[in-house]
């Protein structure tokens, strides 16, 4: 009897020695296993997967902590059909007994989850769980996240081996996951140095700003797998820290808007979309980067927040202060921790692109300057001189012409050579204005909307330099003044023809508006007509309003231009 006892015991210690080294051979495939893809969504599968069989464990689950660290981000379940996810509905944040792992990151084995008195119960349709084995997964000396199993199979509760195993399991995919996370980081800084390079070949050739900042916007967030990219540049018009929307990937009608951005707050990363009390559109979901837009090294790196973004209220620092636009990135899928310092090369870009654009555009400017100084040479110097001297000997023919209907003919076309001498004037101080929008072209637009109310086009006259003559400051009143002039023109005077007079010469301007209408009595002046004469006052000028010879009434406002 005592040798069968003996032989038994042996037996058992054998078999426990056997059933320990199965074990720790499926220990071993399963730490191979984990390890055979570097992809990381597939790798916490097989976490979880690998943990249930060594466990014998009915239910498993992987939950990603938050970058915050105090809920789960992530969800990756074992055992449950798609069917039960459905029914289930929103997965765990990491409240109740899932919550405890977080908080103090040792295993927890129970005999009966609904006992402790930390948990939290179960949505509806949940299968229903007993037994469980909580174990923290650690990346370095980071939590990445906890392995939660349950149900023990065979048995009434997890065991002291059960845990074990899965402990010495979870230090392996620990490692398993942070190579996995390593080869995707070096994946997506090898797609942002790709792009870098694809945005540096289109900055080497012509650059049209808008296709390379859409460009731009596009690719990185197919890299960053982001809802939005939003292009925010500095609007002119404003002082303040305000930036109009230039491009928009993924959200094309915010194109335009006009946001006000914390510039302190970009660079502190204390901003939330949902701040921005401007914001036109929902707020994206995710992470969310932003990086402001400097030609050269970044005096501070972006900032990166759970929704970060410019927030609504402006910077006390001037124009000149401000960055002169914002790259943002919003809607991250992942948790975007690492691509900071990868928006920052092509924020940089995109203010490169700017820079490139804009020189661009002003060497094209200087040629276009160049040639019309270069015209306007040749007709002041070789045109007009013929024409004048064309004119003299006309005038010198004349008085010997022998029929008096000759002798109008030849004045007629000296005067005709005048006329023509006026209009190349005209187009040489045209020629030498600055390119884009002038006052001559504004004068001509201002006339153009007046013809709509008049029920006819007035007729103007421009004479001397009056584009490079006449100050920043007096542009605005005068056009404020022909505005007036032509709107009381066509509400009072019931007039059939407007002519409308703009001159600089002898050290002032003059805007000068006649019409052939009803007339009005200067005594009479009010509203409108008041105000045409403080804006002439305020400048150092005068505003008069006389009788037209032939009926209507002449309106002349002058200024200095010194």
């Amino acid at each position: 009897m005592r040798l069968d006892e003996l032989l038994q015991e042996m037996l058992d210690r054998v078999g426990e020695v056997v059933a320990s080294r199965e074990r720790l051979r499926a220990l071993l495939d399963a730490v191979v296993g984990i390890g055979t893809d570097l992809d990381l969504r597939s790798t916490l599968q097989r976490i979880v997967e690998a943990a249930c069989a060594l466990a014998g464990a009915r239910y498993g689950a992987l939950g990603v902590l938050a970058p915050d660290k105090t809920q789960l981000s992530d969800f990756i379940t074992y055992g449950l059909s798609p069917e039960n996810h459905a029914k289930i509905g929103d997965l765990p944040h990491g409240r109740g007994l899932l919550g405890l792992l977080i908080t103090d990151p040792q295993p927890v084995r129970l005999p009966d989850i609904t006992e402790h008195p930390r948990s939290y119960g179960f949505p509806p349709e949940h299968p229903p769980m007993h037994s469980f084995l909580g174990v923290p997964v650690r990346t370095r000396d980071q939590i990445f996240g906890n392995l939660y199993l349950a149900e023990k199979q065979g048995a009434a509760e997890f065991t002291d081996d059960d845990e074990e195993i899965v402990v010495a399991l979870a230090a392996a995919a620990g490692v398993a996951i942070d190579n996995a996370r390593l080869f995707a980081l070096a994946q997506r800084r090898e797609r942002w140095l790709s792009a870098a390079a694809e945005i540096t070949s289109v900055l080497l050739g012509t650059v049209r700003r808008q296709e390379a900042l859409q460009l731009i916007a596009r690719r990185a967030r197919e890299i960053a797998g982001a809802e939005l990219v939003l292009v925010l540049l500095a609007d002119p018009g404003f002082e303040d820290a305000r930036y109009r929307i230039e491009v928009a990937d993924g959200a094309e009608g915010l194109v335009g808007r006009i946001l006000s951005v914390d510039v302190d707050a970009l660079h502190t990363g204390t901003v939330n979309l949902r701040d921005v009390a401007d914001w036109p559109a929902p707020v994206p979901d995710g992470p969310a980067m932003a990086a402001p837009l400097a030609a050269g090294p970044p005096t501070t790196s972006p900032t990166s927040s759970a929704a970060g973004f410019p927030g609504s209220s402006p910077s006390a620092a001037t124009r000149a202060d401000l960055p002169q636009g914002v790259l943002i990135v919003a809607g991250l899928a992942g948790d975007g921790s690492d691509d900071p310092a990868l928006l920052s090369s092509f924020a940089g870009q995109a203010a490169l692109a700017l820079e490139r654009a804009r020189a661009q555009e002003e060497r094209e400017l200087l040629v276009v300057l160049e040639d019309r100084e270069r015209i306007a040479r040749d007709l002041h110097d070789v045109v007009i001189q013929r024409l004048f001297a064309t004119g003299m000997q006309l005038q010198g023919v004349a008085p010997h012409a022998l029929r008096p209907e000759a002798a109008k003919r030849i004045n007629a076309a000296v005067d005709d050579l005048d006329a023509t001498i006026r209009d190349i004037r005209r187009s040489i101080f045209e020629l030498r204005a600055p390119a884009g929008t002038t006052l001559r072209t504004e004068l001509r637009d201002t006339v153009q909307a007046a013809a709509e109310t008049l029920g006819f086009r007035p007729t103007l006259d421009v004479t001397g330099p009056i584009d490079s003559a006449v100050p920043d400051d007096v542009v605005p009143e005068l056009l404020a003044v022909l505005r007036e002039a032509l709107s009381n023109t066509a509400r009072h005077a019931q007039a059939s023809s407007v002519r409308v007079s703009a001159r600089a010469a002898d050290g002032e301007v003059l805007i000068r508006v006649e019409d052939n209408g009803i007339g009005t009595d200067p005594a009479a002046a009010r509203g409108g007509l008041i105000n045409m004469t403080e804006r002439a006052r305020d400048l150092g000028g005068s505003f008069d309003i006389t009788p037209a010879p032939a009926g209507g009434t002449i309106l002349t406002w002058r200024v200095p231009l010194g």
